[in-house]
Parts: C-alpha cells; sequence; structure tokens
C-alpha cells in the first residue's frame, strides 16, 4: 500500500531538487527499444559469510556489510538483510519518481520515502508456522512540488507502474537455487 502526499502551491521557497537530465533518459530509452529483447540487465551480487550474521556484500565496485541486530543474535555492524529490501523500494522509487518527473516536467523540491515492514521473527527461528518474510510492506510518500496536482497525479501514476522493486515485490516470479558442497552439486 502506498500514501502520497501531494503538496501543491504557488509559494514554496524550496528550490527544485536537480533531476536527471531527461535527454540521458530519453536515449537510455532509445537504446532499450533499438535493443528490444538484447535490452535485458543483468544484476550480480556476491556475499560471503564472515562471522555470526556478519555478512560482507560486493555489488559492482561497492562493499556492504549485512548483520542482524542483538535482539536477533547479530553484531549491529550494518542492516539487516530486510532492511536493505526495504531502503531498495524507497531508493528506487526516488530513481523512479527522478526519472519520469524529468520526462513529464514536473518539479519536485522535496522527495522523501519512508518505507515499513512488518516481519514476524518467529518464522525465520522456526518457532511458529508463520511465514519467514514480510507479513506486509507499507510506504509513504512525502513530496513537495509546485507543479499542478494533475501532473503530480500523473507522475505518482507513472512511478507506481515503471518502479522495478515495487515490482518485484508485488509480483511473484520465479527463484532458482543452485547449491554446492564441498566442490560437488547437490
Amino acid at each position: 500500500m502506498s500514501i502520497a502526499t501531494v503538496t501543491e502551491t504557488q509559494t514554496i521557497s524550496s528550490p527544485a531538487i536537480p533531476l536527471i537530465n531527461p535527454a540521458t533518459v530519453q536515449a537510455v530509452q532509445t537504446a532499450l527499444r533499438e535493443a528490444g529483447p538484447r535490452g535485458k540487465v543483468h544484476y550480480y551480487v556476491s556475499t560471503k559469510l564472515v562471522h555470526k550474521y556478519e555478512t560482507a556484500v560486493k555489488i559492482r565496485g561497492f562493499e556492504q556489510t549485512i548483520d542482524e541486530p542483538p535482539t536477533l543474535g547479530g553484531t549491529d555492524l550494518g542492516p539487516s538483510p530486510v532492511e536493505v529490501v526495504l531502503a531498495a523500494l524507497g531508493a528506487c522509487q526516488e530513481i523512479v519518481y527522478s526519472t519520469y518527473a524529468a520526462l513529464l516536467g514536473v518539479k519536485i523540491e522535496k522527495l522523501e520515502i519512508k518505507v515499513h515492514g512488518l516481519l514476524d521473527a518467529r518464522g525465520f527461528y522456526n518457532v511458529a508456522d508463520v511465514p519467514a518474510g514480510f507479513e506486509s510492506v507499507d510506504y509513504e510518500v512525502n513530496l513537495e512540488s509546485s507543479s499542478p496536482a494533475d501532473e503530480v497525479r500523473k507522475l505518482i501514476d507513472t512511478v507506481n507502474n515503471h518502479c522495478p522493486v515495487l515490482d518485484i515485490l508485488k509480483r511473484p516470479l520465479p527463484v532458482s537455487t543452485k547449491v554446492n558442497v564441498n566442490g560437488q552439486t547437490l
């Protein structure tokens, strides 16, 4: 469920946030149209358990530590995996807002997103017959724009229809697993 707050006024004193250049987006769109099915992008991430729940994550040239909070047995050296999922949703929404606000000519003076997930940790620890993942995810978009309300509403609809992480969370998708033990695939 998303809750979007639209603020329309003619006297917003904050300058608009610089958005991506529409020409850049249009160039990517053109390249993807021309590529057709070859326009699919592969994403790769590697992780390695370091100590207890501390996990080293490599994403392209970036390194991140992921851990669990002490209340769940971790050492709190980084966000938990489920917090990273929530952060991915908020960040992806903001990137998609920037993309389509630029294309639609909508000014954004302020954009902040708060994401909340409800998870029953008993599922992870196998102490109750409940799912291990989120029961629900809610997010709130706080947007300030001096653009007309109808343009902002079009932006909101466009973002919610084209946000990859929102799509991942809402749509079932195949996930395959390969497990290697001592160099042998099980």
